[in-house]
């Protein structure tokens, strides 16, 4: 049981980066649909859960070492040092390593943000802060990632939970049913569909650095469900907060911490924490996998981690809800290939 909190941790702290504890991911796919945005979250955790284990059994069965081989079996039904049609991987796994890049900047972005926002700090320093931090944990390598992990995102779990909670005995039910309105657009769906599958660019090389923690389809069923459900009820709890929103929810980067900042004071820096947490646990998660992902070796791996670290506080002069709203959806549409392929695996354990 220790081995599947382990990588259910991991998991959810891929999962919660700055997008998501700031709402912002939540408002972009979902918050404008009403009630049929809970419905689509319901749906996205659903397929997210799916995915997890889907990819778990491939990775397990044939003991998958690194993104490349995961490609060979979802497109060739097998691994192979050379196919005629290998341009086909290659560009896969380019858009993966691509998008898995892009969100690391994006967090580094985020967490230089919100200091920006909520104390008035000049965004590159919080940004690198964070970069120099992430630096030092990438170099411990996949324990050290999955022990910050289970340090922090259990926390995290919990201020959410009491946050949302809070809110929820403050929402009146008028209010809920006012917002909460029907309506015939059926895009939730689609964006429902497109939130899984650019999740899912990012959780899966971080799933393949998990192999040595899995050990056969019972621990895998577990690990899907205990996460998918998570993922639904944190969602949800946002959701929630986002509808206590009293200005232009467009002009805010974090509309979560504003929710917070203002209706519940107390708990504005325990909201904090929970930002500046889940940025770190996602950072220096998608960091890893992009460094196993690429790195020929040891020497490589670190000189490859000091020179993204620097990147990514140069790139988060771009801005943290540009990055989110111009390239979340776009890598949503490519992600559709890879569940595809996965669903049609016929991986069983």
């Amino acid at each position: 049981m220790k081995d599947i909190i382990k990588v259910v941790f991991v998991i959810i702290g891929t999962f919660i980066g700055a997008g998501f504890a700031s709402g912002q991911e939540i408002y972009l796919f979902f918050f404008s649909y009403g009630i049929n945005g809970i419905i689509g979250i319901l749906i996205s955790s659903i397929l997210m859960g799916v995915v997890i284990s889907k990819t778990l059994k491939i990775i397990k069965q044939n003991n998958v070492q690194n993104y490349k081989e995961f490609l060979d079996i979802i497109i060739y039904k097998k691994i192979t040092k050379y196919n005629k049609n290998s341009s086909i991987a290659k560009l896969i796994n380019l858009v993966v390593n691509t998008f898995t890049l892009v969100t690391f900047f994006i967090m580094i972005a985020g967490f230089g943000t919100y200091f920006a926002q909520e104390f008035g700090i000049n965004q590159l320093v919080g940004s690198s802060v964070l970069a120099i931090i992430t630096y030092i944990i990438l170099n411990t390598n996949v324990r050290g990632v999955v022990k910050a992990n289970s340090i922090i995102v259990p926390i995290l779990i919990i201020l959410v939970g009491i946050i949302g909670i809070l809110n929820l005995k403050n929402l009146p039910l008028l209010q809920i049913k006012n917002y909460m309105i029907p309506n015939n657009n059926i895009g939730f769906i689609l964006q429902a569909i497109l939130y899984a599958s650019y999740n899912s660019i990012l959780l899966i090389p971080v799933l393949i650095t998990l192999n040595k923690y899995i050990k056969n389809k019972k621990q895998i069923n577990k690990i899907s469900i205990l996460s998918s459900g998570i993922i639904a009820i944190m969602s949800t709890l946002i959701f929630l907060l986002l509808t206590k929103v009293d200005v232009d929810i467009e002009k805010l980067e974090m509309p979560a911490v504003y929710v917070v900042s203002n209706m519940f004071y107390i708990l504005k820096y325990l909201y904090g924490f929970v930002i500046l947490g889940s940025i770190f646990t996602t950072t220096i998660s998608l960091g890893m996998s992009f460094l196993q992902n690429i790195s020929k070796n040891e020497k490589s791996y670190s000189h490859i981690a000091l020179i993204m670290c620097i990147t990514s506080v140069v790139v988060s002069k771009i801005g943290f809800s540009n990055l989110v709203n111009i390239l979340y959806p776009i890598f949503g549409y490519l992600g559709l290939i890879q569940i595809w392929k996965i669903k049609t695996n016929n991986a069983k354990m």
